[in-house]
């Protein structure tokens, strides 16, 4: 074997083994790219302004787009992270769970979560952007999960203002749910400038159709609140009851076909609303909504 064809084989084993670290390196990392958009009418939607009573929105359309990027990979001694970042257009978006006008998005980039996760648990980091485990608004930057035997433990905390040194804005919370001889057990509880709130469910499933659940919430500086409820669905048809020892109660029907869905809830208030949705394939949805405030939407969503 003479000295150039020696040399044409060792560059070919140099290149097919560049090429397979290459390959092994990119399979511990993945980026995913989806996207959404929704167009529609609406009409009377409330607009989250600071008054009371709250406002509501004339007549208008919404149409709106995004495009998501996932991000994920692992360390060498297994420690997987991930990362997201979104692009969303400068238009108007309506909150369809709340017969809601939201802001008018700023048609700029957006930072998600970066989260690392081991044996150890998962370490999120957030600013400004995880919920509040007990209330659900989004006010804590960085939050830790973990499993202790059978138990589910997430704290969640608000390092404070941001460019400060001071305690404003300060606030932590922690959930903790398992299940035992099948009863479902989860406390939830706040740590804020308010003082502490704390909330205990239970749910138990009697049978494959039938739940019964249970609760007690104490808000800091209120009374606690006791509720009981109950669930049940059967060929579609789902009905689901809750009342509370503070004179208030729901109650939510539901009807589900293939891909077509109606709801219909009503509480003590003789506040109502009702929803349909129907999937039109290829990812897109048609969704309307009308409720007792002559609030109502009807449009288009799409899933790319």
């Amino acid at each position: 074997m003479n000295n150039s064809t020696r040399n044409l084989k060792m560059k070919k084993l140099l290149i097919a083994t560049t090429a397979l670290v290459a390959t092994a390196g990119m399979a511990s990392a993945d980026i995913t790219i989806s996207g959404s958009a929704g167009a529609g009418f609406y009409s009377g939607l409330d607009t989250k302004a600071a008054t009371t009573p709250p406002t509501y929105s004339g007549d208008g359309i919404y149409s709106n787009a995004g495009v998501d990027f996932a991000m994920s990979g692992a360390t060498d001694n297994g420690i997987t992270f991930s990362a997201s970042v979104n692009f969303d257009t400068a238009n108007t978006e309506i909150d369809t769970g709340d017969f809601e006008l939201d802001a008018v998005d700023g048609g700029a980039a957006g930072l998600g979560a970066v989260s690392m996760s081991g044996a150890f648990g998962t370490l999120t980091f957030d600013e400004g952007g995880i919920d509040n485990l007990y209330s659900d608004a989004t006010t804590h930057d960085m939050s830790y999960s973990t499993t202790v035997g059978s138990v589910s433990l997430t704290v969640g905390h608000s390092v404070g203002a941001s460019g400060t040194d001071t305690d404003l804005g300060k606030e932590t919370s922690f959930s903790a749910s398992t299940t035992q001889s099948g009863m479902a057990f989860t406390l939830t509880g706040s740590e804020t400038t308010a003082g502490t709130s704390a909330s205990l469910a239970m749910s138990y499933a009697l049978n494959d159709t039938v739940t019964i659940t249970a609760d007690t919430d104490q808000v800091a500086g209120k009374e606690s609140v006791q509720t009981i409820g109950a669930s049940t669905t059967l060929n579609g048809v789902s009905v689901s009851i809750e009342s509370a020892n503070n004179s208030t109660w729901d109650v939510d029907l539901g009807y589900t076909a293939g891909g077509f869905a109606l709801t219909y809830g009503v509480d003590e208030t003789d506040g109502w609303t009702a929803t349909a949705t129907a999937a039109l394939g290829g990812g897109a949805t048609f969704a309307a909504g009308v409720n007792d405030e002559d609030s109502m939407y009807a449009g288009v969503s799409f899933a790319f």
